[in-house]
C-alpha cells in the first residue's frame, strides 16, 4: 500500500499544521510572525520541487491561509534547471520577483552576497542555530549571517531493485569494483543492465570525486583541487563503469532517461538521492514498494563519500510583505510540515526533533538516509559555489562518454574553475 494519507486525513493535517507557523514556540514553529490576523496581503513562493513533489508542496504552502486568512499564497514551481539563472533575473531586475524562493543550499550564499535575500530574523536565527541539524543550519549562512531556514537535506546512496539483484545472485555492491561484478551478473541472468550512471549532472561526479579522497575545491586554502590525481581517478572512475559495461549513461535529459530505465528494470541500479524516492515507488518494478532498496554510495579506491545536498527557504530583500514571508517561512519549515513532508516524500526535515515522530521513525527511506547523512562531506558555502557545476558538467558529460580523456576533463574543469576563482591557486 502506498504511504500517505487519504484526502480528507490530509486537508486536517495541513490545517492542523497551518496552526504551528508564527510565535507558536511549544510545537517547534519558529517565532517572528505577527500575531493573529495582523498579516495580509499575497505571499509569492517559487518552488523547485520535482513533479512527483509539488502536489503535496502546493497544498501544504496553500494551507498557510488556515492560520493567516488575509493572507493568499501564490505557489509557482519553477523546474530546477531552470530555476538558479531564473531567480537572479528576478531579483536584479526586480520585476516579478517571488518573496519566497526554494534556493538550493549551494544557491544561498550567492544569491546572499549579491545583496538579494532578506537576513532571516534574529529570533528564528536563533532557533535555526538551536534546534534544526547543524550542517543544515550551514547552509543558510554567508560571512556570519543567517540568509535561509533549511526545509530539507539529503543525500546519495545507491538505489537497487532487490528482486534483479537477488535473481542475479549479487549483494548490493559496496565498491565500485563490486557494481563491475554485480553488473555482469545481472546482464548474464537478465540481460539488462546493473547501473545507470547519469552522465548530464556533475552532482553525480561528487560521489567518485570523494570515492577518491578528492574534492572540487579547498576553501580553506583557496585551493582549486578538482585536477589533482584524485580527481582524474574520478573521471577515469566514471568513465570505466560505462567502457566496463557496468553502467549505460545518456548525455542528455539524463534524469528522465535514469528514472525511466529504473522504474521499468531496464537498469537494476542507480545513484541517486531522497527526492527520488517517490517517483521510484511510481514505476511498474516497485508496485510493490518492498522491492525498493536503498545502501550506501559504493565507495571508490580510498573510501566511500557522498555529497549534503538539501533546500533552503529564503526571503527576497525587496518584498513588498517581508513580515507575511517570514510568517510563511516559519510555518514551512516547522516540524509539522516537516514531519508531513517525510510521511508523504521521504523527504529528511532537517528539525532535530522532527525524527522523535512517529511518521519519521516509520519512514524506511528516512531512517536509511538519516545516517548516510550524518556522514555526508559538506561542500564549500562559498558564492560560486553554484557556479562551479556548469563548467564541471561539460567536462563530466565528455569524460563519461569518452568525448575527453579524464586528464583533459580534469585539466579543463580545473582551468574553469580557477576563472570563476579569481586568485584561487
Amino acid at each position: 500500500m502506498r504511504r500517505g494519507i487519504a484526502a480528507t486525513a490530509l486537508v486536517a493535517a495541513l490545517a492542523l499544521a497551518a496552526t504551528a507557523c508564527g510565535g507558536d514556540t511549544k510545537d517547534g514553529g519558529n517565532s517572528g510572525a505577527k500575531a493573529d490576523g495582523e498579516l495580509s496581503g499575497t505571499v509569492t513562493w517559487w518552488d523547485t520541487s520535482n513533479d512527483a513533489e509539488k502536489a503535496s508542496f502546493q497544498k501544504l504552502a496553500e494551507a498557510f491561509t488556515a492560520k493567516h486568512p488575509k493572507v493568499t499564497v501564490k505557489y509557482v514551481n519553477v523546474p530546477y534547471g531552470d530555476a538558479q539563472n531564473k531567480v537572479k533575473n528576478a531579483f536584479s531586475s526586480g520585476s516579478e520577483a517571488p518573496d519566497v524562493i526554494r534556493a538550493d543550499v549551494g544557491w544561498v550564499a550567492d544569491f546572499a552576497s549579491l545583496g538579494y535575500l532578506a537576513e532571516v530574523p534574529a529570533d528564528t536565527a536563533k532557533k535555526v542555530d538551536a534546534e534544526f541539524l547543524p550542517q543544515a543550519a550551514a547552509s543558510g549562512k554567508y560571512e556570519g549571517k543567517t540568509y535561509a531556514v533549511p526545509q530539507v537535506i539529503d543525500t546519495m546512496g545507491l538505489f537497487y531493485n532487490k528482486k534483479m539483484l537477488a535473481d542475479a545472485g549479487v549483494q548490493p555492491p559496496k565498491t565500485l569494483e563490486e557494481v563491475k561484478t554485480a553488473a555482469a551478473a545481472i546482464k548474464a541472468k537478465t540481460g539488462k543492465a546493473g547501473l545507470y550512471l547519469r552522465g548530464d549532472d556533475s552532482y553525480w561526479f561528487l560521489p567518485l570525486i570523494y570515492g577518491e579522497g578528492g574534492d572540487l575545491v579547498d576553501a580553506k586554502t583557496k585551493t582549486v583541487t578538482v585536477d589533482n590525481a584524485a580527481g582524474v581517478k574520478a573521471f577515469k572512475a566514471a568513465r570505466d563503469l560505462v567502457t566496463s559495461g557496468a553502467a549505460i549513461t545518456n548525455a542528455t535529459d539524463g534524469w528522465t532517461n535514469m528514472q525511466t530505465a529504473f522504474k521499468t528494470g531496464e537498469a537494476a541500479m542507480m545513484i541517486n538521492g531522497p527526492w527520488a524516492v517517490a517517483d521510484s515507488y511510481a514505476g511498474d518494478q516497485f508496485k510493490d514498494k518492498a522491492n525498493l532498496g536503498i545502501a550506501a554510495v559504493p565507495a571508490g579506491s580510498v573510501k566511500a563519500g557522498a555529497p549534503q545536498g538539501g533546500h533552503d527557504l529564503a526571503v527576497y530583500a525587496g518584498s513588498k510583505n517581508i513580515a507575511a514571508a517570514n510568517a510563511f517561512v516559519d510555518y514551512m519549515t516547522s516540524q509539522e510540515v516537516q514531519v508531513q513532508s517525510a510521511k508523504e516524500l521521504s523527504l529528511l526535515p532537517t528539525r532535530t526533533a522532527a525524527y522523535e515522530q512517529p511518521d519519521v521513525k516509520s519512514s524506511e527511506m528516512v531512517q536509511f538516509f538519516k545516517p548516510a547523512v550524518d556522514k555526508a562531506v559538506e561542500r564549500a558555502w562559498i558564492p560560486e559555489n553554484g557556479s562551479l557545476f556548469e563548467p564541471l558538467k561539460v567536462e563530466y558529460t565528455k569524460a563519461i562518454t569518452g568525448a575527453s580523456s579524464p586528464e583533459d576533463a580534469a585539466k579543463a574543469a580545473g582551468a574553469e574553475f580557477r576563472k570563476i576563482l579569481k586568485g584561487w591557486k
